[in-house]
């Protein structure tokens, strides 16, 4: 039994830089949230789809180097999902996908794990999201349940079932973290603190919100607290928000407060220890930031980073 079950599309990611060479980096935001955790020494299991193809192979062999379970091989009939992500001149990322999910039946798992993350399109594209959907819906009695949408609007359809399909998602889990890019998509003009009231009212625990540079912002029922963003140096923001996803479930779990039992004292947490998980997430964050590619830190940089008096969050602090 791992410590997480990541379910989630993998993506090699061809990043673009004006007036240098294409450089393919492993990616999708489920794979990079699973070499996040393993990266920060949590037992990860990924289930996904791979071709047999040479960037199939090279996403598992990134993968496996951070200790990350493949519940995946490569398949003949399938074709590894590629993005080029452009890099701009601040250093953020625009994407073009060529990407299918069609993820079958899946075979039930030896035993539950503590914890399931779900993301991003896999949860949103027919016809592989019905069998995500399924293993997680099987699981979720015995293991809580996070969730990051990460919207990709080149890859959608109709808002409205967008809406219903992240909605849905949003039900079936504790934990659910989005971008503000991601809210103003689905939301348009609603505020963050709308959305995230929307969210647990539809059942989840815990809502984090991740603002770019100025930081995060998380809501349970009864606690709000913001954390500014961490100063760095910009390379690209490939995987920012990944790592914060990972480095949010390794504090919540170094403070037990994930699986089945945990539930409770997830939804009740306070101002102070809401803020703490969201300056952890963000101190990686800014890690992942400061370098090329989707590549988060392990728990060594992590620790350094906090020790070096840069994390923010240390009080509760309320969104302006």
């Amino acid at each position: 039994m791992t410590d997480f079950l990541v379910i989630g599309e993998c993506v090699a990611d061809i990043v673009r830089t004006p007036g240098l060479p294409d450089v393919p980096h492993p990616g999708g935001s489920p794979a990079n949230v699973a070499y996040g955790l393993a990266r920060l020494g949590r037992d990860t299991a990924l289930l996904t789809q791979l071709g047999a193809d040479p960037m199939g192979a090279l996403i598992a062999a990134h993968l496996r180097s951070a200790g990350v379970t493949l519940l995946a091989e490569g398949r003949p009939d399938v074709r590894t999902p590629t993005a080029v992500v452009t890099i701009g001149p601040d250093g953020g990322a625009a994407y073009s996908f060529d990407i299918a999910w069609t993820l079958g039946p899946v075979e039930p798992l030896p035993a539950a794990p503590p914890h399931v993350h779900l993301g991003s399109i896999a949860a949103v594209t027919a016809p592989g999201a019905a069998s995500a959907l399924a293993v997680v819906e099987g699981l979720r009695p015995e293991a809580s349940v996070s969730y990051d949408p990460n919207i990709r609007a080149a890859l959608l359809g109709d808002r409205a079932e967008v809406v219903r399909q992240v909605e849905r998602c949003v039900a079936l889990s504790d934990l659910v973290k989005a971008s503000d890019e991601d809210l103003a998509w689905l939301y348009p003009g609603d505020s963050h603190q709308a959305v995230a009231a929307r969210w647990l009212a539809l059942g989840a625990a815990a809502v984090l919100v991740t603002l770019g540079g100025d930081g995060a912002v998380g809501w349970t029922d009864t606690a709000r607290a913001a954390v500014p963003g961490v100063p760095t140096t910009v390379v690209d923001t490939v995987g920012a928000g990944d790592s914060f996803m990972s480095a949010a479930l390794d504090a919540l779990a170094d403070r037990e407060l994930l699986g089945r039992a945990a539930r409770p004292a997830l939804a009740a947490l306070d101002a102070a220890v809401l803020a703490a998980v969201l300056g952890q997430a963000a101190a990686a964050a800014a890690i992942t930031v400061s370098r090329a590619g989707a590549n988060p830190p392990d728990r060594a940089e992590l620790r350094a980073e906090l020790r070096a008096g840069r994390e923010p969050g240390r009080q509760p602090a309320q969104e302006p």
